[in-house]
């Protein structure tokens, strides 16, 4: 293996112009996709060029390695991995090439992203029709390959519908242009010589051939995903080669271009949110919706909505299933009209109903059914649950029979899932708990798996409503197609690839459903050694691990949200969430990244993780990469001496205390530029970042008359959490909340004695020490919290530990839990509190502490800031790049900066000079102060002046 490895790698670099990878890091990032399947690839080429595809395929071809074609990863049935070479377009090779809006027409590159094209498209009122849930991230070239639907293929259709040409690459190196052809123009390119002449006169045999079956068995049903699809090929359909390969997942030719159908964007929508007793119902119902032509008929039940916090609950009517109807309309009020008249036909059928034209609340909902494929991987309980039997499909007609008896089959094999989907084209996705853990469990997959395909069958259904049969499926299709059609598949895909080096083992001669599964259980060595809790995980590394499904989110470039700022900053896959996940889990498997917990690979991919959290609230599943990192960190260095930003950054509130009794002096120091070099280069400071100044005073020293022990009949008692930043940077700060939570009624005061939440040590992976620190912390607050107090936090990361990573580092312990319980922001604590507001009558705009997105959340803010006067509008321009020790680490200042050019600092230019800035975090106001020329605020600040009497 490692012989043709080198051998590939020597001939792909001397052969093409863009980056060939095949160094353990790289192939453990392309072992799987968003499937259950695991193969390790042989190198992985990022082509910039068509140029370099031709040739990297020309390398494959001359050595005999097999050609894996992957768009965005996020092929859910095991169709963009594989043991061969790896081509991954959605690094380069994308971009809208020509947008004809009067044609109607867009081509495009095969690595552009769906959302790119949509962005293009809606200034000229069009749109591309298929929008799967993935269209953040996912590329053209996939939808191709998968034959991709989305939530409005009722009204536009799928993948297959809109590709008018495509210009494709053989495995011999043929460069073909293929769309609709009339029977002359059949004939003349039979007649030429060579691969293209030999493709056209196979196809036109293979249709004289096999024109009754494909007519019969090959249906015009929207959803009939699985297999190939011939029955474009038919005469009637207009010998269309362009969408008969549309949905070969990479087993034919390899896309290098395609022009793509746009359709018309609706004048105006409303959505219908219909509640149904469950799901069965729900499904019942869909045969009478279809009828008044909505643009979307979307289903979620009681418990994918149970997975999301209340607040992304609104707008749904009572009932234990949804449907989501969009209705357009060419006039205003014409959508919302057809919606209401919708629930009003339906009655007693449904249990409510509720109309939504507020594109906001829209979106809330949307999300919810787009988090579908990750929400859906832990089930209420915490269980693990699987994709494998995601995508089938039957007529709508017939769906709600179906599920009944699915559900029934699900019981008896003692199964479990949630249950959504395209209700409108009868296609469902649930991902059930199998265990793929155990060889028993691995049994009980493939029954299942068998079992349910005959019931798809037995309703005329197909395995696949979109996703492609990948390995997942694949096997399975003997159960859905009758040999003469299974025949027909095995000879188109050799009209294209006799040598079988396109995606070798889908679709033709598959490789078994139950092989090569990628979830694996932990080593106990791995699990014996972790440092943290996991208490969602059942304490367990590896399942935590495991949560990353790659949906791959994280690779968004383009819409809302915190996560990935890293990946967003430089679109590698390794600093994506979803390429340090795998990078950890084939770290626990240990077959291809070796290194155990000493791995180079993994800790370079997570040297450039900020720690920001975001993905514990923006990822559907919940990965927290910032605690994953943290408890790598500590294995890493386990018994080895650190970075030295560990001791120098890690150990900051050590060193502030230090400081503290002499700020003055310090400061004049730091201000001195040689000094500063000098103290920046020795403690592994970049040499880019201003050192901020110290307080003449800590807050603490100017403030000792609030040292108080704690007193059982005070008066809403609230105890102010003194955090290193406020107290050694930014005192005013917390003279600032002294003043707004005395005026809001609380008897406030600071602990007895010094106190630290161990943040710098935990983000640095210093675990043992940062679990002694918040022993000790307890130590001091147990009193406190015993006699009622409540804690103030102002710095949200520190707040946000006590919220969050309190549970990792001690958990069980009930003085930790009731910290937890207690903490809240200085917003939660004024927000009800009657307080005699003046009204300051400013505008503002907030950038929200990326803890505070994750974990705290940013609601009372903003109901605190308008009840004070304040015209705020809340920033959505994710991490500001500081992330605390992160932005001041040497060699991650020109990624620090470029995670603020993102959004943050555009953002701040946009707004006016007289609007106030506003955040929380000591990172965020660090950040705005050195790159920008505004100054931001905290909270506190704000609303002192908003006190009767306020400056």
């Amino acid at each position: 293996m490692r012989q043709i490895r080198e051998t590939l790698r020597r001939a792909l670099t001397g052969r093409v112009s863009c980056p060939v990878a095949n160094d353990p890091g790289t192939l453990a990032l392309y072992t799987t996709d968003a499937s259950n399947y695991r193969h390790e690839p042989l190198a992985v080429v990022l082509p910039r060029t068509v140029d370099d595809v031709v040739a990297a395929v020309a390398v494959c071809r001359e050595l005999e390695v097999p050609v894996i074609a992957r768009g965005g990863g996020t092929s859910i049935a095991g169709n963009a991995c594989g043991p061969g070479v790896v081509l991954d377009t959605s690094r380069y090779l994308g971009g809208v090439r020509e947008l004809d809006p009067e044609a109607r027409t867009a081509r495009v590159a095969p690595g552009t992203v769906l959302d790119d094209l949509q962005a293009l498209a809606a200034p000229h009122g069009l749109r591309y029709g298929p929008d799967p849930s993935t269209h953040s991230r996912c590329t053209i070239g996939g939808m191709i390959g998968n034959n991709a639907c989305g939530s409005h293929s009722v009204a536009w259709g799928r993948t297959a519908d809109t590709v008018r040409e495509l210009t494709v690459l053989t495995y011999d190196g043929t460069v073909l242009t293929v769309g609709r052809t009339d029977p002359s123009e059949v004939d003349r390119r039979a007649g030429l010589p060579g691969t293209e002449g030999r493709i056209y006169r196979q196809l036109r045999d293979l249709v004289r051939d096999d024109l009754a079956v494909l007519r019969t068995e090959l249906s015009t049903w929207p959803r009939r995903v699985s297999g190939y699809g011939l029955e474009h090929l038919l005469p009637e359909r207009g010998f269309d080669v362009a969408r008969a390969l549309v949905g070969s997942e990479g087993t034919c030719v390899t896309v290098l271009e395609a022009v793509l159908d746009l359709a018309e964007l609706p004048r105006h929508r409303a959505l219908a949110v219909l509640g149904f007793p469950d799901d069965v119902a729900a499904a019942d119902a869909v045969p009478d919706i279809l009828p008044v032509g909505p643009l979307t008929v979307e289903g979620l039940d009681a418990e994918l909505v149970g997975l999301v916090g209340p607040g992304r609950r609104a707008g749904l009517p009572p009932g234990g299933a949804w449907l989501l109807v969009e209705l357009a309309g060419a006039e205003p009020g014409e959508a919302e009209r057809r919606a209401g008249a919708l629930a009003r036909a339906l009655g007693d059928r449904c249990t409510g109903h509720a109309v939504l034209t507020d594109p906001a609340a829209r979106r809330r909902l949307w999300r919810i059914r787009e988090e579908g494929a990750g929400l859906a991987t832990r089930l209420a309980d915490g269980t693990e649950a699987w994709p494998g039997w995601e995508d089938a499909a039957v007529p709508p007609e017939r769906l709600g029979a179906y599920l009944r008896e699915f559900k029934d089959l699900m019981r008896r094999h003692g199964r479990r899932s949630v249950v959504y989907g395209h209700y409108g084209e009868g296609c469902l996705h649930m991902r059930l708990d199998f265990d793929l853990l155990s060889a028993r469990g691995v049994r009980a997959f493939r029954v299942f798996l068998e079992e349910a395909a005959d019931l798809v069958a037995a309703h005329g259904g197909s395995l696949s409503g979109e996703h492609g049969d990948g390995q997942a499926r694949s096997e399975l299709l003997p159960r859905m197609y009758s040999p003469r059609v299974l025949a027909a598949f095995r000879r188109f895909k050799g009209i294209f690839d006799p040598d079988n080096g396109m995606n070798p083992g889908v679709l033709v001669d598959p490789r078994p459903v139950d092989a090569d599964l990628r979830p694996r259980p932990a080593p106990p060595a791995i699990e014996r050694a972790t440092m943290l809790g996991y208490p969602h995980d059942g304490g367990s590394f590896g399942a935590a691990v495991r949560r990353c499904v790659g949906v791959g989110k994280c690779r968004n470039t383009s819409g809302g949200g915190v996560m990935c700022p890293s990946y967003r900053a430089t679109r590698e896959e390794r600093h994506s969430t979803r390429g340090r996940a795998h990078l950890l889990a084939e770290m626990i498997d240990g077959e291809l990244v070796t290194g155990g917990w000493r791995s180079p690979e993994v800790r370079e991919a997570l040297d450039l993780c900020l720690s920001c959290k975001g993905c514990l609230s923006d990822c559907p599943v919940d990965v927290d990469m910032a605690t994953y990192k943290a408890e790598f960190y500590h294995q890493h260095y386990r018994g080895r001496l650190r970075p030295v930003t560990h001791y120098s950054l890690g150990w900051l509130p050590l060193w502030l205390r230090a400081v503290g009794l002499a700020p003055r002096l310090a400061t004049g120091v730091t201000r001195r530029p040689r000094a500063a070099a000098v103290l920046k280069r020795l403690g592994g400071i970049a040499p880019e970042r201003a050192l901020p100044p110290f307080a003449p005073v800590p807050f603490t020293r100017a403030r000792r008359d609030l040292r108080r022990p704690p007193d059982p009949a005070a008066r809403r008692p609230v105890l102010l959490w003194p955090d290193s930043f406020n107290n050694y940077f930014t005192p005013g700060v917390l003279d600032a909340a002294v003043e707004v939570l005395t005026a809001a009624g609380y008897q406030v005061v600071l602990p007895a004695r010094g106190v630290c939440c161990g943040l710098t040590w935990v983000s640095t992976g210093q675990l043992g020490i940062a679990r002694g620190v918040l022993r000790r912390t307890l130590d001091v607050l147990r009193p406190y919290l015993a006699a009622g107090y409540q804690v103030a936090g102002l710095e949200p990361s520190c707040a946000a530990l006590f919220r969050g990573d309190l549970g990792h580092l001690l958990p069980g312990d009930a003085t930790g839990a009731l910290l937890a319980e207690r903490t809240r922001t200085l917003a939660e604590l004024v927000a009800g509190a009657d307080v005699p507001w003046r009204a300051l009558d400013v505008d503002a705009v907030s950038q929200v502490h990326c803890h505070q997105h994750a974990v705290l959340g940013f609601a009372a803010d903003e109901r605190v800031l308008a009840a004070a006067g304040v015209r705020n509008s809340t920033l959505d321009t994710g991490c500001c790049g500081l992330a605390g020790n992160f932005g001041f680490e040497r060699g991650h200042y020109a990624v620090s900066v470029a995670c603020a050019e993102d959004r943050l600092l555009p953002a701040l230019r946009d707004t006016p000079a007289d609007t106030l800035v506003i955040s929380d975090g000591f990172s965020c106001r660090t950040q705005i102060e050195q790159e920008s020329d505004r100054h931001a605020v905290h909270l506190a600040e704000v609303l002192r002046r908003a006190l009767p009497g306020g400056r």
